[in-house]
């Protein structure tokens, strides 16, 4: 068992592939055998995250994640804890639908003299062992009853596999009983949430509502190991390495930057993001802000070098294009589209592609452009190299549908927006998800709400931007520097104001 770290690499399973896993290795092993496993798993870490429970409620629903709450109360049982179980299948009808490891571990719990009964006025841990992998409908009655009750009490809770309702492969809930919380207390902390993932990682765990829903994720593979040939349908990259600079190298090693935007009003958006390219490692960087009156220094950071937008050569330079651009960005994108050899599509860039056919026809052609040159010399990197980065509404823009379907299905509108575009696309939000045509799509673990406000978006635009000038392949440049930017949010010091300005200046933290 191992517990789920920002530093974690590993792959995740889709419900239909993680099935075939459970099948495959359940058909290896006598009968019951990944049941047992997985309740005496799911004890152990009951009894680690709450050693001194007296009473332990746990709720089983009427399937084999019931069936491992089943076998997870015996356990308990036999080592002196108390558990209570509430069991969601009473009547004669209701048991004879029980999957056959369940009814084998009712039987075991039954024998053991596990108690049965509604749920206790107190208790000191909840276990959700109700709905498990690949349920579709919303709970109702005593089912939703119950999971409102353990969302919303003071007291830890326990899911089992996944948080009961949750799509394993999107991260959305069914409804939002899983969701439902008491009133908030700020004199109170927050009630502890933990969730065992057995057998596979599921990517929904991760994004949407996933991170919310799970709280603490612990993975017990109940010594199962994938077969060889199954793909993942996504993955956590683990923490970046950080390779030290050669004391010989100098400002052109790590490649020059410039950032293309800042129209009236909105200046800031383009400042930030080069001082994010500053700050990540970019050897110069220029900043072409589209405002006319603008000034020609920023003083808050003089090593930036502003230029107007027709004076610099696109052909040599990593752009990062659209913070803060306004409609004026997009009189200038066909020539980077045409011209820039790396080049990070953000805010404003994205919207105008969006509703431009030919601005989605030329960025199309860059990618075409950018194929045939690496199949003509396939030992270099192809010269034209592409990162969109888009927050949902951008997102549905740009698939011309709403923000409600893409969150409905993250990965798939990441996916979906990578093959259309033939480029490297971050779905930034609550586990952004990072795709490209040809890749495993990865799923960042890190960052947390402090980032939901205004300007954090240029800041990662701008550390993209300073991992391609220095030669990082496209999917490679957006998702480790997706990974550090949102530890820098998780590392942030409690007493610190976190805002974009911050930000931008504090990757050294990291």
């Amino acid at each position: 068992m191992q517990r789920i770290t920002s530093a974690s690499a590993l792959p995740l399973f889709d419900i239909a592939v993680s099935r075939r896993i459970e099948a495959a290795c359940a058909q290896a092993l006598p009968p019951h055998t990944l049941m047992r496993r997985a309740g005496l798993a799911v004890a152990r870490l009951a009894m680690a995250i709450a050693p001194h429970a007296r009473r332990i409620w746990i709720v089983c629903g009427p399937g084999n994640n019931g069936g491992d709450g089943l076998e997870a109360a015996v356990h308990l049982h036999t080592r002196g804890f108390a558990p209570i179980v509430t069991p969601l299948f009473e009547g004669d009808a209701a048991l004879s639908r029980l999957p056959e490891d369940a009814r084998d571990a009712l039987r075991r719990a039954q024998t053991a003299g596990v108690a049965f009964g509604p749920a206790p006025a107190q208790y000191d841990l909840a276990i959700d062992a109700v709905l498990g992998l690949g349920a579709t409908r919303a709970p109702e009655g005593a089912m939703a009853g119950c999971l409102a009750r353990m969302n919303s009490a003071g007291a830890p809770l326990l899911c089992v596999d996944l948080p009961s309702g949750l799509d394993a492969d999107t991260g959305q809930f069914a409804s939002r009983v899983s969701l439902d919380r008491a009133p908030c207390n700020p004199a109170g902390p927050t009630p502890a949430r933990y969730c065992l993932s057995l057998l596979t990682l599921k990517p929904g765990l991760f994004t949407a509502q996933g991170r919310d829903a799970a709280g603490q994720i612990w993975f017990d593979g109940l010594g199962c190991t994938p077969p060889d040939g199954i793909p993942p349908a996504a993955r956590l990259p683990g923490a970046p390495i950080a390779l030290p600079r050669p004391h010989a190298s100098h400002k052109g090693s790590w490649g020059d930057v410039a950032v293309l935007g800042g129209a009236p009003g909105m200046r800031g958006a383009a400042l930030l993001a080069g001082r994010a390219a500053l700050a990540a490692g970019a050897g110069r960087v220029y900043v072409a802000l589209l405002d006319p009156q603008a000034p020609r220094l920023d003083p808050g950071q003089p090593a930036l070098m502003l230029r107007p937008p027709e004076s610099l050569d696109w052909r040599t330079l990593t752009a990062v294009c659209g913070c803060g651009g306004g409609e004026a960005v997009r009189s200038v994108l066909p020539r980077l589209l045409a011209e820039a050899p790396r080049l990070v599509l953000d805010a404003d860039a994205l919207n105008a592609i969006a509703v431009d056919s030919a601005l989605q026809k030329r960025l199309r052609a860059r990618a075409a452009q950018a194929a045939a040159d690496s199949a003509a010399n396939p030992a270099h990197s192809p010269p034209q190299q592409t990162v969109l980065t888009p927050h949902p509404l951008e997102a549905a823009r740009l698939l011309h549908t709403d923000v409600a379907q893409v969150q409905a299905d993250r990965l798939a509108a990441a996916r979906t927006l990578a093959d259309q575009y033939a480029c490297t696309v971050v779905l930034k939000g609550s586990g952004s998800i990072i795709a490209a045509p040809g890749q495993t799509p990865v799923i960042n673990p890190t960052g947390n709400a402090r980032l939901a406000t205004a300007g954090t978006g240029d800041v990662l635009a701008g550390m993209i931007g300073a991992a391609l000038a220095a030669n990082a392949p496209a999917f490679e440049a957006a998702y480790t520097s997706v990974w550090r930017h949102g530890a820098l949010a998780d590392r942030w010091p409690a007493d610190r104001a976190l805002n974009a300005g911050a930000l931008a200046y504090g990757q050294w933290r990291v």
